[in-house]
């Protein structure tokens, strides 16, 4: 897992596919808030979604770099519970 004290605020989170994700919102404990702005669709819509920090490949720049794809990474989703984020 890559450092995630190295993580800030409005950085862009991709897939390693080179895909978005999201947007950082900001660290909590071991996990990643993304922006209510990426937050799906539906019964996601509005309200703010997390990805483990075990997913971090590297932190470059102003990009979070995933090791997953942008579609796996998307299946790991989980909310403000901690639960998988279902469709």
């Amino acid at each position: 897992m890559a450092d995630l004290s190295n993580i800030r605020e409005h950085m862009e989170v991709i897939g390693a596919d080179g895909v978005h994700v999201g947007t950082v919102d900001k660290v909590e404990g071991d996990r990643i808030k993304l922006t209510k702005a990426d937050s799906g669709e539906g019964a996601h819509e509005g309200h703010h979604h997390y990805l483990s920090g075990g997913l971090v490949a590297e932190v470059e720049g102003d990009t979070v770099r995933l090791s997953a794809t942008a579609a796996n990474a998307l299946q790991f989703e989980e909310e403000e519970s901690g639960d998988a984020a279902d469709d």
